[in-house]
């Protein structure tokens, strides 16, 4: 069965490969499950404007997710049309086709950058760092961050792992969850890149209509810059995360006013507020 087949089965995200398994003075042969990784070509009104490395799944809501956390369309309502195309063959692939208004699709096209997405990667193949967005907007204060309880991070941290799969399968895959103000998660998505991820929930969240800024981010990854800036982009309050934040993380997370939690575990974290 190849990728393809494996996806109208029902079994996206996930390949099988022979692998030979060393422990100790052992070697065996046995079947393993890994991460899938496609390019997955995004094109607006006709034009490919980025071809991105991603778990090939839950493409539409990435497409959303990726149009709205880069700037390419202010709202959801801007983009009047979607279609995923899958195509197999030696190196399997997607495309996925949007139909913006003519003013998004206009913006675009003045500042267009050529950029070729690799996993992890938030700033891959701009042609100029005058094109890097680092002036977020602020965040409007909802009191979200009073409503949120005391255990909130912790309750997320320990129901990570049950919305992560194909983690639990491959051992190789990000994954970022909507969580309430309990820190009950609402939404989850995994893929083998963190900012994949992230778009994927965006644009979940954009599709559903859900309220942006009642409720919080927790990601399996490290916080970069990209990752802050795409959450702030949508109102998110507050960002949590289970590694390190970067330093530039830092500074958009206080410019824009979203709480930047790391080192997430149930038995504490690290906060990043101003003080």
């Amino acid at each position: 069965m190849n990728e393809l087949e494996l996806e109208t089965a029902g079994q996206t995200g996930i390949v099988e490969r022979q692998v030979r398994r060393h422990r100790g003075d052992t070697v065996e042969t046995v079947a393993d499950q890994v991460g899938q990784e496609w390019p997955v070509a995004l094109v607006f009104n006709g034009i490919s404007h980025a071809v991105m490395m991603c778990t090939p799944r839950d493409l539409e809501a990435f497409a959303v997710g990726f149009a709205i956390s880069e700037g390419i369309v202010e709202r959801g309502s801007d983009i009047q049309d979607i279609e995923v195309v899958l195509h197999d063959g030696e190196l399997p692939h997607a495309e996925v086709q949007l139909q913006v208004v003519q003013r998004a699709f206009v913006a675009l096209k003045e500042k267009r950058r050529a950029l070729a997405g690799r996993t992890g990667c938030g700033v891959c193949g701009i042609e100029s760092i005058d094109l890097l967005d680092l002036k977020p907007e602020r965040v409007p204060d909802t009191g979200f961050l009073q409503r949120l309880a005391p255990d909130a991070i912790a309750r997320a941290a320990r129901a990570l792992p049950e919305h992560q799969a194909l983690t639990r399968a491959t051992g190789g895959l990000h994954a970022a969850a909507w969580c309430d103000a309990s820190g009950a998660i609402r939404l989850a998505f995994e893929d083998v890149g963190r900012h994949n991820a992230l778009d994927k929930l965006i644009g979940q969240l954009v599709l559903d209509r859900a309220d942006t800024k009642d409720g919080f981010v927790f990601l399996s990854s490290r916080a970069s810059y990209e990752l802050v800036r795409k959450a702030a982009r949508v109102d998110v309050p507050m960002l949590a995360t289970i590694s390190a934040p970067s330093s530039l993380a830092i500074s958009i997370a206080r410019q824009a006013g979203v709480r930047l939690v790391s080192f997430c575990r149930e038995a504490g974290y690290v906060d990043y507020e101003t003080v």
